[in-house]
């Protein structure tokens, strides 16, 4: 039986629709793939990523220098760039330079390292069991918040002046922000995933591995910066007030000698030097992974 030329005219006007939103969705989705698969070009990147840093550091050195020429306070507190950087060569011609850096970043990523291991699988348990997170949650809490050197004096009574009480200050540190970065990761996963995830079968460590990780990574990471952070606050700390010769010559420890010498120079090479290894580990080691997790999401598809 033919339907009449009215009907078809109808059927034909509701199939239109659905025909050009579907239309529409692929274009949509053909343009993003598109847009994903172009990459930023150099000069671009130079200018946006590279040329920011590099003005703000003449501007800070231009207000050092005019500050030093201006004379507002004594030389000797107020050292020029040019003294610092004689310092610097100082360090670098008599081959210590290296050796002092090293010694701290050693101890500052092992130390870290450590709290990973250490404050991942807390994390966890304490997001997961409800007595645990009730008992322990408020301790983590208030352990993230206590400073850092507050523990140095302690550690120093409990395991003596040694490698044991700076690793000991930097778990101290960091174990509680790693832990609570974990934490609030997985408080911010929506409940379907989890549902999903039992469904699937994936309970227990299985699930902890392939559902609330990968689900609270992006806490997780904050988490984990933040433990460096601290990680190598304690580390500084810790080098400060303890002085043995079997410690070594750290960051922190070169920094107090130049104190005692009263050297303002090599104070203020010790700072910078204890800044650019604290953001050197930022961009080579953190920055990559969260572009790398934001990119995983559709969160920064303009970054290359």
């Amino acid at each position: 039986m033919s339907s009449s030329p009215d009907t078809t005219l109808v059927k034909d006007q509701d199939q239109q629709p659905e025909t050009s939103d579907s239309a529409s969705v692929e274009a949509g989705l053909d343009a993003l793939e598109t847009y994903q698969a172009q990459r930023t070009p150099i000069g671009q990147v130079l200018r946006q990523k590279v040329l920011p840093p590099i003005l703000g550091i003449a501007l800070v050195l231009a207000l050092w220098q005019l500050a030093y020429s201006l004379h507002l306070t004594s030389s000797y507190k107020l050292p020029s760039p040019a003294d610092v950087f004689v310092a610097f060569q100082d360090l670098w011609y008599q081959g210590t330079l290296f050796s002092i850096i090293w010694t701290s970043v050693w101890r500052g990523l092992s130390g870290f390292a450590l709290s990973v291991v250490i404050g991942t699988p807390l994390g966890l348990l304490v997001a997961q069991v409800k007595p645990v997170r009730a008992a322990v949650g408020p301790v983590l809490a208030g352990l993230q918040s206590l400073p850092s050197v507050a523990w140095v004096p302690a550690a120093v009574i409990w395991l003596g002046i040694n490698d044991s009480a700076m690793y000991a200050v930097i778990l101290l540190g960091a174990v509680p922000s790693i832990a609570n970065g974990l934490i609030s990761g997985i408080d911010q996963v929506p409940p379907l995933y989890l549902r999903a995830g039992k469904t699937l079968g994936a309970t227990g460590l299985r699930g902890a591995r392939h559902i609330l990780l990968p689900a609270a990574l992006p806490g997780y990471l904050a988490g984990l910066k933040q433990g460096w952070a601290f990680s190598w606050r304690s580390l500084m700390a810790a080098e400060l007030i303890a002085s043995s010769p079997d410690l070594g010559l750290g960051l922190g420890r070169y920094l107090e000698n130049q104190r005692e010498f009263n050297d303002m120079s090599g104070v203020l090479l010790g700072i910078v030097l204890i800044l650019v290894v604290g953001v050197a580990i930022d961009l080579l080691f953190f920055s990559p992974i969260e572009r790398r997790v934001l990119r995983s999401r559709g969160l920064l598809v303009n970054t290359r």
